[in-house]
């Protein structure tokens, strides 16, 4: 790891960065697998989301400009790098942009109810 970029959480928080950032994001509250300079690391909960990266709790060391991957629902395995990390979490910038309303589709959509769903019972 470079040490030069390596950011320790207690000297920035997560308002330091709202300025810098531009686009729309989407708050929302999913898991996500999450690999570290091509180590998988597990899975990290994504607090926003939108075309060019995300906010995930990650509470690793881990420098700027690190390469990572998320496995973002309904997008699968993104590729980006760490732009900040502070207090726990961290911000990604996707190296490609994203179309994050996809995340937010259901998953599923079957057509039938499976068996194993308790009957919905009317009253008469």
């Amino acid at each position: 790891m470079d040490q030069q970029s390596y950011m320790p959480a207690t000297t920035l928080s997560a308002d330091d960065f709202a300025g810098q950032r531009s686009g729309v994001r989407d708050s929302l509250l999913l898991t996500a697998q999450f690999r570290v300079d091509g180590e998988e690391v597990g899975t990290v909960r994504v607090r926003n989301l939108s075309a060019g990266g995300l906010m995930a709790e990650y509470t690793g060391p881990v420098g700027l400009r690190t390469p990572v991957e998320v496995e973002v629902r309904g997008v699968g395995w993104v590729k980006g790098k760490i732009a900040w990390a502070a207090e726990g979490r961290v911000g990604v910038a996707f190296d490609n942009e994203i179309d994050p309303k996809l995340a937010r589709k259901p998953v599923g959509g079957g057509t039938q109810t499976p068996v194993y769903v308790k009957p919905i019972l009317t009253r008469r």
